[in-house]
Parts: structure tokens; C-alpha cells; sequence
């Protein structure tokens, strides 16, 4: 049998997951991946293999009309009952966990304690779209793999880092005493191009970045020295950019608007703001900026001319609060993919020192800049799974998981 790490990342409808050998040093190519979708309608899972052949497409129509909890947890036995029938030879020695927040509890991935799980639920009220199904994957797999080592890897705990000053709202003290404060996510993204910058930037990684983690989520961050000084998200991943179907920084006095002359409550606007805004809310058209760059529609066109201009502001605010830039890094599907998005952002930054090699971008190379440009531009994938598995076997090989 060979030893394994499991990755899951687990929503309100999909649980994304992967299989990493463990090796020394773990490779960063997921021996199978693939994604448990449909869930709170008809579960399917949909399974690939290094090589991005179809392993597995299965419908479970049996957990229709189930419960979405119910269904969380049978959609993982079958998971699991799928990798011991198919033909890898896995052990697995145990399973990391994407936690989307860990409040200032959880600065590092963890071994998780029954204790540890109570405490993460307890963060719902912080995460309400997430956490409840993060401890959801957690308490099945725990259920379903008895006496495995369950770790849990924090999207909030890389911007642990930022001052004080950056984490603040101006808000009464008891709120911001209470964790009414500005934490960020994405970053098991971010922590993944900090390790790698050096590859790319030399002595310069450790100088001043903005990462652009742009996606269906999206958002961004300064860092020095490789670590997070500010980023985009805030209380929430509702904040900052533009988004698939979140709106980004809004005006409060929009909000309470709604709620006084709309008569919108709390469900409402919890809809308008993360379900039916962003790129789908302004073109009226697609959450997928691929469809908006090939439609002919005005409407698309200016979703996708805000979303840019979005990113360019807050890719100025950021500059400001390193002091300056040397890199610009561009990943996530967005980022890695839409050259024309690269294109007009570099373009409105050519203020900062940006220029673009246009044929560079055009073949979504990893460097884009041109040879005289003083800021270094990026495309780099991000993975986050691998993030995650490599934690898990950070832990596992300083002995503080069972091996």
C-alpha cells in the first residue's frame, strides 16, 4: 500500500478533493483529483488522474431528496468507498482540511483535537457561508476514518501577519474587541506564491509583491519579506474586488437603503450581495469572465472593464501601503488565464513603473514584463491543495501526527 494524503475542500454544494503520494518532497502533481458535486439536489463525483484522465463519473441518485448535512457526509463514504475499490494501492495517512477561518485562535495548520473541532464551529458566526461545512468534511471524515489524523489548514492564518493598524475598522472598540476586525482569505493561495517566488524573483521575492488572486473569488495582497502587510477581503470574502457573483467593497449607506426602502432582510441581501452581483450582477449575462471576453455584448464589456478597474485601484491602494512595488503577480483562473485582463491592468498601472511584453502575455508566459520595465510581472499558478497536503506532511514528519 502506498501512503497517502487526502486534501478536501469542502463547500455548501462541492467538495473538492485530491490524493498526494507521500514522498520526500512531496510532489506537487495531485495523483488523482476530482470533485464531489450537486449536493443538496443529486450528488455526482467526478475523478481524475495526474494525467487529466477520467477516472470515475458517478450520479448517487439514491441521496436525492436527502438532507444537504445527510448528503455531506454519504457523499464522503462514497468517496471513500470509491478510492478503496479503485485500483491505486492507497493508504491514507491522513487528510488536510481547507478551514476558511481560524479568528486569531489559529495562526498555523493543526492537528485537529475533538476540541479543536468545537472551537472551529464556533466560528460559524465569522464564516457563515463556509465554516459549517469546512467542520461539516472535517466531523465525517473523522466518522468515516477513525484513528486517521485530521489537520486543518487556515485560508485566514497567512495574513496573521498584517500590522494592527491594517486589520482595524473604524468601528467602537467593543466591536473590534469582539472580532469585528479585517482577517482576509485566500491565503493557502498567497502562502503558495510566497514559497515559490523565490524561483521566479530571486533575492527580489522578499522585496515589495502584490499577489492577484483572481478567480470567481478574488482579491489581492501586499506582501514583504514574503509575508501578508495588507489584503483586499476583510471581515468576510464578501470584501474588496469585484467577484463571479459578489459585489466587493460596497457603501454601507447602500445596505441600509435596502433595508429601509427596499425592504430587504438579512437573506435578501445576503443573496443580492453574494449570489447575484459581481461580473454576473453588472453584464447580466455570465459569472465566467471566459464568456464575457468572447461576447459581443456592451453589458459584458463593462463588467469586465470594472472588474479591471477595480483591480488597478486596489492594486494602487496596495502599493501604498508597502511604499512602492518590484512585483506584480498575477494567478488563480483569471489571473493565469485572461490575458486581456492582465493587458488593461498593466496598462492602467504603467504609473507604477509597468510595462507589458504583450506577446509574453499573450501566451500567458510566466514572466510578462517587458525587458525595461522596472516592476517585475508575473503569471503564476497557484495550488492550494498542494498547500494544504504539504502541511499535513510537514506535520507527519516532525512526529506530531501518528505515522
Amino acid at each position: 500500500m502506498t501512503p497517502a494524503i487526502l486534501t478536501i475542500n469542502a463547500g455548501s454544494s462541492s467538495i473538492k478533493f485530491a490524493l498526494f503520494e507521500r514522498g520526500d518532497p512531496l510532489r506537487p502533481e495531485a495523483a488523482l483529483r476530482g470533485e464531489l458535486d450537486g449536493i443538496g439536489a443529486q450528488p455526482r463525483l467526478k475523478a481524475k488522474d495526474a494525467a487529466g484522465a477520467v477516472l470515475a463519473e458517478l450520479t448517487f441518485a439514491e441521496l436525492a431528496g436527502l438532507p444537504a448535512d445527510e448528503q455531506h457526509h454519504r457523499t464522503l463514504d462514497f468517496l471513500m468507498q470509491w478510492l478503496r475499490e479503485h485500483d491505486g494501492g492507497w493508504q491514507i495517512a491522513a487528510v488536510g482540511h481547507r478551514v476558511v477561518h481560524g479568528a486569531d485562535r489559529y495562526a498555523a495548520p493543526v492537528l485537529l483535537a475533538p476540541a479543536d473541532v468545537d472551537t472551529l464551529a464556533g466560528f460559524i458566526p465569522l464564516a457563515p457561508l463556509h465554516q459549517p461545512y469546512n467542520v461539516a468534511g472535517i466531523r465525517a471524515l473523522s466518522a468515516l476514518l477513525p484513528g486517521v489524523p485530521q489537520v486543518a489548514c487556515f485560508d485566514t492564518a497567512f495574513h496573521m501577519t498584517q500590522p494592527e493598524v491594517a486589520r482595524r475598522f473604524a468601528l467602537p472598540r467593543r466591536l473590534s474587541d469582539a472580532g469585528i476586525k479585517r482577517y482576509g482569505f485566500h491565503g493557502l493561495s498567497y502562502e503558495y506564491i510566497a514559497r515559490v517566488l523565490p524561483q521566479h524573483l530571486g533575492a527580489k521575492a522578499d522585496g515589495r509583491v502584490v499577489v492577484a488572486h483572481l478567480g470567481n473569488g478574488a482579491s489581492m495582497c501586499a506582501m514583504r519579506a514574503r509575508k501578508s502587510i495588507a489584503t483586499t477581503m476583510g471581515f468576510t470574502a464578501l470584501d474588496g474586488l469585484m467577484m463571479g457573483t459578489r459585489c466587493g467593497a460596497i457603501d454601507p449607506g447602500v445596505l441600509l437603503h435596502l433595508m429601509e426602502f427596499r425592504d430587504l432582510d438579512a437573506a435578501a441581501i445576503t443573496k443580492l450581495l453574494y449570489k447575484e452581483s459581481g461580473l454576473l450582477g453588472v453584464s447580466g449575462i455570465s459569472q465566467d469572465m471566459r464568456a464575457l471576453l468572447d461576447s459581443p455584448a456592451p453589458e459584458a464589456a463593462e463588467a469586465v472593464e470594472l472588474f479591471c478597474y477595480r483591480v488597478s485601484r486596489e492594486l494602487g491602494s496596495l502599493a501604498a501601503a508597502l511604499g512602492g512595488l518590484d512585483a506584480l503577480v498575477f494567478t488563480a483562473g483569471i489571473g493565469e488565464h485572461a490575458a486581456p485582463v492582465r493587458e488593461s491592468v498593466c496598462r492602467q498601472a504603467e504609473w507604477l513603473g509597468v510595462k507589458l511584453d504583450a506577446g509574453a502575455n499573450g501566451r500567458n508566459a510566466a514572466r510578462i514584463s517587458a525587458a525595461d520595465s522596472r516592476i517585475d510581472v508575473l503569471v503564476l499558478p497557484t495550488n492550494e491543495e498542494w498547500m494544504i497536503a504539504q502541511h499535513t506532511a510537514e506535520l507527519l514528519s516532525k512526529g506530531d501526527l501518528a505515522s
